[in-house]
């Protein structure tokens, strides 16, 4: 079996709003991300992964945020766009794991919500998808509650 890795990171700053979308998912906020898309910080570093691990450039590439027809994208199809660019190649998720750097909003009690919606995008089994979430203490720009922040990484599989 050939293996590839992939790693990805994105960040969003907080702003005006009532939610976020994290992995597919509206959670709930008394703030919202400043983002061209919806800025969805699990699935765009979830992008970058499978693209890294492709050797395929990052998310910015594919989906420019200069390009106006992105403006407020669901990013559900950016990932099942990266899912389609792996298939095509002869490659499939064996897993990935996603942790979310917040101070709020819980991410926990969407976690599952989260992992079936990204299982179907990437037709595999919910097992095959972590998310987790981790606070930075206080520390830094997530720890002072400007912004959010996710990290990925996920290894595809061939037959």
């Amino acid at each position: 079996m050939n293996v590839r890795i992939g790693q990805g990171y994105d960040v969003h700053a907080f702003g005006e709003g009532d939610h976020v979308v994290l992995g597919g998912v509206r959670v709930p906020h008394d703030r919202g991300v400043v983002a061209h898309s919806d800025g969805d910080v699990v699935i765009h570093a979830l992008c970058d992964a499978i693209l890294g691990a492709l050797a395929l450039g990052d998310i910015g590439k594919h989906f420019p945020p200069s390009d106006p027809q992105w403006k407020g994208a669901d990013s559900r199809a950016f990932l099942r766009h990266c899912s389609t660019l792996a298939r095509e190649r002869g490659w499939r998720l064996g897993n990935c794991d996603v942790t979310v750097i917040c101070e709020r909003p819980k991410v926990g009690p969407h976690a599952s919500a989260m992992r079936e919606l990204l299982a179907q995008d990437l037709d595999v089994e919910v097992d095959a998808i972590s998310i987790k979430a981790t606070t930075s203490e206080k520390l830094g720009f997530t720890g002072r509650e400007e912004g959010i922040a996710a990290m990925a990484v996920c290894l595809l599989v061939t037959p």
